[in-house]
């Protein structure tokens, strides 16, 4: 399996996905762990992908998202950015409801 099938393996089987360097119990950098504290503010059930241990992914997936900064949340496959544009949606009220909906369509 190349590392885009990988990539696109992890997104169709998981609403929510969070690239980031280090894990959520212990996040590597300030970017990252802000991340992780809004997800676990909205209650969020999501999967963490270290970057650190696949140095081929994190190479790779910047290319794949056009975006060049971990940490990268994916909802429903679709990237929605990093820290700022993340708690820029927490702050307006508009994450919770994004995370939400991508919880109902793993469901169906």
């Amino acid at each position: 399996m190349t590392v885009i099938e990988r990539i696109q393996d992890q997104l169709n089987q998981n609403g929510v996905v969070l690239y980031m360097k280090g894990t959520p119990d212990f996040p590597q950098c300030g970017f990252s762990g802000r991340v992780v504290q809004v997800l676990q503010a909205c209650d969020a059930k999501y999967k963490a992908v270290n970057i650190f241990d696949d140095p081929e992914l994190r190479e790779t997936l910047k290319q794949y998202s056009n975006w060049p900064t971990y940490p990268q949340l994916y909802i429903k496959g679709e990237l929605v950015g990093g820290c700022d544009i993340v708690m820029d949606l927490y702050n307006k009220g508009e994450l919770a409801p994004m995370l939400v909906a991508a919880y109902h369509s793993e469901s169906v």
